[in-house]
């Protein structure tokens, strides 16, 4: 076995360099056919001295030399599983830093070794894999190249193994991946992969295959090689059934109405069609146990923006959710489950029947993602079912590049008066071309689109156009986006919080690097935003002149000053409270100073800070946000989320002090066992929510949770709602 492996590796490093002369060597997967016991203890064969990928890479807080802490890395496979080896050395004994035992960690703060790969040589997909020494797992879907953190989708789960072992000087890591886990083409030779490793104890970050710090470390641009001995191939059927059974209780003291005891079932499916492609599917499901949003403070004119968290939507969701811009998203999940009640105006969850979602890769070149959901009538609020479908291609261009197209349907159910199954009148649907941008050294990325709506008796003014364009160096960092958005564009599947504005948005950035122990890079930046239309000539226009510091402790200070003016072409109440409303065709020019803080986030004890004062609409506003986090071990974490906003307008306009409180209580048992505890009180809303969750994860995946959610108002702790859901499912591998 090692004469093989050294046989091997010694042949393709000679290739290599004759080939690439001034390239780092490539990974190597070595066919084992010796069973590994999962232990974390390195004792068989296969990882013996050969063949390990080492000479790690600073990222941060440099990346022009070795890493302190060196790691090393090895993969073997079989027709079952893809194994992975790990060492950590340290410079000495030391602590380790975990925030929890629970599952899907996140943050710069935490140890950690993570393996990336990239399965159809893209350098824009990956799947991401981590573990930390007390050998808790993350598992991650990687999308549009890693360019920025929220690339990297936690919230997916999947069935794979790992153990670590802590020693005097080092940790080290055992894992398998089955390959059901994964999607790639059948016969592959080869994938792209990269490893990066967390160190909390120098504050160092690193990586196997160097990526410079001006970008993500998650970038997958810069990923290696890694080659197969032998081509891979799936084998047996990849059937995953993920039944659930729930029983809710609820009751609305404000409607005086009372929901019994009420049991469900329903579940999910995941089939593999070939080994590139999943068909997901889902009867009845049931999110009950999904975490709840954290409320902000919204004195914005439009809509916020929440992310989705629901799982069945997530996989692959980039190919979804990536199409158009954060101002004019064509396809938003959200939408799905969610109607509005005809009795009382308010949105509502509407119950999903079932849904079906094919997504994947065609070829190396080609994606596909095909959606289909169909939601319930609900007699009492007057809601009709609605049918969505949504279509989506890419296909790759060039090096990291593609073409997308979308299409999206939302159809009404049809009344018991009409003929066939959708009500002809009431529809929307969307069609957009895409292209973006990636260049192979990942300095340019960009994107132009044009997306067109249509509705029943519209037809002008309902398209929408997006140009942008990002270069990014070791020192200079500049964009410049244009976005037109036509008057009638109405994508009610997706985001759009407004229409009828053309909006210009040029930002320009430059970076200094000292030479100092005490501070990493810092460096100005100008963005400017101008927004206008036809009718009414400019509308809105910011100009921030900022400086940020970044620390070599990781912590960060920004300073920030800026220009707006604003111009109300409908009636708006500044502070959201129900008061005397600002006159539509008014205009106002104002100015803010700000400042931003990070402390360092390696500490027990952690915090950030954003204050922000200065002139807003007729008065002057004072505006603090912070959140604050105490670490004890990894067994509790207890963060506090602040925001007070002092507004102070001229009659008759009103006075606000707008405050949100929102306390956070995580505990860790053991690493299947979890209770979170969140209360948010908002006094905008006249609300205090508090949610537990208590969560077992008894089987792999596999989960019982009991949720239980209160609202009330909080000057008299009178009730308004009150909900007890317990829920148990188990994932099945067939």
């Amino acid at each position: 076995m090692r004469i093989s492996q050294t046989i091997i590796l010694f042949g393709s490093l000679l290739l290599c360099s004759a080939a690439y002369s001034q390239q780092a060597p490539n990974a190597f997967a070595f066919k084992t056919s010796e069973p590994i016991v999962l232990d974390g203890i390195l004792d068989e064969e296969i990882w013996g001295p050969e063949g390990w990928n080492s000479n790690f890479t600073q990222y941060f807080p440099s990346d022009t030399s070795q890493a302190q802490a060196q790691s090393r890395v090895k993969i073997a496979f079989d027709d079952q599983n893809i194994y992975i080896a790990a060492v950590m050395e340290n410079t000495g004994p030391r602590k380790y830093v975990s925030t929890s035992l629970r599952r899907d960690y996140r943050g710069e703060q935490n140890d950690g070794i993570s393996f990336v790969f990239d399965t159809f040589n893209d350098k824009t997909n990956a799947f991401q894999f981590g573990v930390n020494p007390y050998g808790v797992q993350r598992e991650a879907l990687l999308a549009n190249g890693g360019a920025r953190g929220d690339d990297l989708n936690l919230a997916w789960d999947n069935k794979w193994y790992a153990k670590a072992t802590i020693f005097e000087n080092h940790w080290q890591v055992e894992a398998i991946i089955p390959l059901s886990t994964l999607r790639f083409q059948d016969g592959a030779q080869n994938w792209n992969v990269n490893f990066y490793r967390i160190d909390s104890h120098l504050g160092e970050r690193s990586t196997w295959a160097p990526i410079p710090r001006n970008f993500s470390i998650i970038s997958t641009a810069f990923s290696r090689k890694l080659i197969f001995e032998e081509p891979l191939s799936k084998k047996g059927a990849n059937i995953s059934i993920i039944p659930y059974t729930a029983a809710r209780t609820a009751k609305n003291f404000l409607e005086g109405t009372k929901e019994s005891l009420t049991p469900a079932v329903g579940g999910d499916a995941k089939v593999a069609i070939g080994p590139a492609l999943n068909l997901d599917l889902t009867v009845n499901p049931d999110f009950s146990q999904v975490e709840v949003d954290q409320q902000v403070t919204n004195l914005d004119r439009f809509e916020i923006f929440f992310p989705e968290r629901r799982q069945f939507f997530l996989e692959n969701g980039d190919l979804f959710a990536s199409f158009g811009h954060p101002l004019a998203r064509p396809f938003f999940s959200r939408r799905i489950g969610v109607d509005r009640d005809e009795n009382t105006g308010q949105n509502v969850q509407n119950k999903i029947l079932y849904g079906a979602r094919l997504s994947g890769k065609i070829t190396d070149d080609w994606r596909v993602g095909l959606m289909n959901m169909q939601t319930a009538n609900d007699e009492q609020a007057g809601i009709t079912g609605k049918n969505f479908s949504v279509l989506a291609l890419q296909k790759k261009v060039f090096n990291r590049s593609n073409i997308g197209l979308i299409v999206v349907d939302r159809e009404s159910l049809a009344s018991e008066n009409e003929q066939g199954l959708f009500n002809p009148n009431d529809y929307n649907r969307l069609v957009g071309l895409e292209y973006n941008l990636a260049s192979a050294d990942n300095r340019w990325t960009g994107k132009a689109f044009y997306h067109k709506t249509f509705e029943k008796g519209v037809s002008d003014e309902t398209g929408t156009f997006n140009a942008y364009i990002l270069y990014n160096d070791l020192h200079w960092n500049w964009s410049f986006s244009f976005l037109d958005i036509g008057e009638n564009y109405n994508p009610e599947v997706g985001f759009t919080p407004r229409t009828d504005y053309k909006r210009l948005n040029p930002d320009l950035s430059y970076s200094f690097f000292p030479k100092s122990n005490i501070i990493n890079r810092h460096g100005p930046k100008i963005d400017f935003e101008y927004l206008w239309n036809d009718g009414l000539g400019m509308t809105d226009r910011d100009i921030e002149l900022s400086y940020e510091i970044r620390f070599q402790s990781l912590a960060q200070l920004t300073f920030s000053n800026t220009y707006s003016y604003v111009y109300l072409f409908s009636p708006f109440d500044p502070t959201r409270t129900g008061g005397e409303r600002l006159a539509a065709g008014t205009d106002y020019s104002t100015q803010r100073f700000g400042i931003d803080f990070r402390s360092n986030p390696r500490l027990p004890f952690n915090f950030s800070l954003r204050s922000e004062f200065g002139e807003y609409f007729t008065g002057n506003i004072a505006s603090i946000r912070s959140e604050m986090a105490i670490r004890m071990g990894y067994t509790a974490n207890i963060s506090m989320n602040f925001s007070y906003n002092q507004i102070r307008l001229p009659e008759p306009q009103n006075d606000a002090n707008l405050l949100l409180v929102g306390p956070r209580i995580d505990l860790t048992f053991s690493k299947n066992l979890f209770w979170t505890t969140f209360i948010q009180y908002n006094n905008q809303i006249d609300n205090l929510n508090i949610n537990t969750r208590l969560q077992w994860r008894y089987a792999p995946v596999s989960d019982f949770f009991v949720v239980y959610t209160d609202n009330y108002f909080p000057g008299d702790f009178i009730p308004k709602q009150r909900s007890l859901v317990l829920k148990l499912n188990y994932w099945l591998n067939m």
